[in-house]
């Protein structure tokens, strides 16, 4: 079997159409949701040389910046409630909990609470390269350990769960880059092949503002692919007063789902899915090993 993550439908700031699937052999691709993540799925019933599977969509972006100054009545999600509960990699009781509260303490407005949160995994965190694809996002495991860095689903995993912890609802947003970057050239990529452009990104919801978009992991891989050495480099200041607020549109989501239980699947559920998945008699092969399991994700501006 395999699985294709397709883009998230209920944001403002994307849309997507036209998708279309094809399978080797005679079985047709279906989608179906998998715990809140839209997938694509191809099931070989039986044995094929060399199986296919390929899905193609066009997705509709939009820049996305929020007004912080902008404080006024907002129509607040019947399921908000969802983005305040633990997963198994992020939970909110134990160190969470007390980090996110030592850290909101001083601040009593959801907005500067939220900011805080931010500003503390800005000056904290550190980019690991070395780190196997995005990252796992086992925040307790970083917070014990004291090992305070990783990658994307590592980082904003921990701004989420801080958040969430402190009663802030907030989620991830798994996603892939698709573009180059018309404002921080580390932040963008080429179109063409981009199988390994995956790029995970976090909301804080705010009352009288909304959803706030962040991404204080990119602060961090701005800061070690272009050799920033200061948090006070004008630049470095920029990209994070910019990603506070606002996200440049050069990416779109998947989903926001975690603990994803794949369809047709008895393995154990994912943390999150962002990768494409694949299964050979019961046996999940490992999606960031480009030996056992093969994909390429190819973008282009239309």
């Amino acid at each position: 079997m395999a699985w294709v993550p397709l883009p998230l439908r209920r944001v403002p700031y994307q849309s997507w159409s036209e998708q279309t699937s094809a399978v080797s052999g005679r079985q047709q691709p279906k989608v179906t949701d998998a715990d809140g993540a839209l997938v694509a799925i191809a099931d070989w019933d039986a044995p094929v040389e060399t199986p296919t599977f390929t899905v193609t969509y066009k997705v509709t972006t939009t820049r996305h910046r929020v007004n912080l100054d902008d404080s006024k009545p907002v129509t607040q999600p019947a399921n908000l409630d969802y983005y305040l509960r633990p997963t198994s990699l992020i939970p909110t009781d134990g160190i969470v909990r007390e980090t996110a509260l030592a850290i909101t303490r001083p601040h009593r407005a959801p907005l500067s609470r939220a900011r805080a949160i931010y500003d503390w995994i800005v000056e904290r965190t550190v980019r690991d390269p070395e780190v196997k694809g995005c990252g796992l996002g086992d925040i307790r495991w970083m917070l014990e350990t004291k090992n305070l860095s990783g990658k994307c689903a590592d980082l904003n995993a921990l701004f989420v769960g801080l958040a969430r912890a402190a009663g802030m609802p907030a989620r991830d947003l798994y996603g892939l880059r698709v573009a180059p970057s018309e404002q921080f050239p580390s932040l963008g990529r080429a179109a063409g092949d981009v199988t390994t452009a995956q790029h995970c990104r976090a909301e804080v919801w705010v009352t009288n503002i909304g959803w706030i978009p962040v991404d204080p992991a990119d602060v961090r891989k701005l800061i070690l692919d272009e050799k920033r050495s200061s948090l006070d480099d004008p630049y470095v200041v920029k990209a994070r007063h910019t990603l506070f607020g606002s996200w440049e549109m050069n990416w779109f989501a998947y989903n926001d789902a975690h603990d994803v239980r794949l369809p047709g699947s008895a393995g154990k559920p994912l943390p999150f899915l962002m990768y494409p998945q694949g299964e050979v008699s019961g046996v999940r092969r490992d999606s960031l090993d480009p030996a056992t399991f093969k994909y390429t994700i190819t973008a282009r501006q239309v």
